[in-house]
């Protein structure tokens, strides 16, 4: 199984068309951040553009996106946010969207508690599936991925905690641009692709291991 990820898109649409493994890709999975301030509009012509190479998706939105994208995506059946999904009878996906607060007041941001409950929820619904994904469009604090420009920390402690805890063999990442880079918390590996521009992710799955990469345009890496 190949699911192919990005986020960060914010209306650049055509790296998309860049994405080689799209086509052959079992999931396409989305972030967060489809949009600059869009809503149901701007999902709607990225879901449909993906759609003409992959209709298998699950997307959430992100910080910038409004909250009438996640009503959308739930008309669609396809939301992570604040959800999980068996994607076989031993691996599951769980998502959570939006972020923590940002100095900018986005359109979509939780508190820390808030981002639990989505994020707790979500785990319920899929926490008897023994190979987890992450999927939180923030991420966890104190590591490689969350690092703004100034050289500071903004990422959330209670996904961290999350995966300190529960350990999801991968947690796919975005929201710090300038952080694209791959780390990890215990076994958990952990994947910040930057924007869409910069590249995305890449994770396969053989029916007992689960493995990541970042990806480019011109090399994998």
């Amino acid at each position: 199984m190949l699911l192919v990820a990005f986020g960060d898109i914010h209306g650049m649409v055509n790296y998309i068309d860049q994405i080689k493994e799209l086509p052959q890709a079992d999931w396409v999975i989305i972030t967060g951040d489809l949009s600059n301030h869009g809503g149901r509009k701007e999902a709607e012509a990225i879901i449909n553009h993906i759609k003409q190479y992959n209709p298998h998706i699950l997307a959430q939105l992100g910080n910038m996106d409004r909250l009438e994208m996640d009503t959308y995506f739930t008309e669609l059946g396809i939301n992570l946010h604040g959800h999980g999904y068996k994607l076989t009878d031993n691996l599951a996906i769980l998502g959570v969207g939006g972020s923590t607060p940002t100095p900018f007041g986005t359109p979509t941001e939780y508190s820390e508690e808030e981002i639990a409950a989505f994020l707790y929820t979500a785990y319920d619904e899929i926490k008897d599936v023994p190979h987890k994904i992450l999927v939180s469009h923030t991420p966890p604090y104190g590591t490689n991925v969350d690092i703004v420009g100034r050289g500071e920390h903004v990422g959330s402690r209670v996904i961290r905690e999350f995966i300190e805890k529960y350990q999801p063999e991968v947690c796919l990442t975005g929201h710090i641009h300038e952080s694209r880079n791959v780390d990890k918390i215990g076994k958990t590996i952990i994947l910040n692709p930057g924007t869409i521009n910069l590249g995305y992710t890449l994770v396969s799955w053989d029916g007992t291991n689960l493995e990541a990469k970042l990806a480019s345009y011109k090399v994998n890496a």
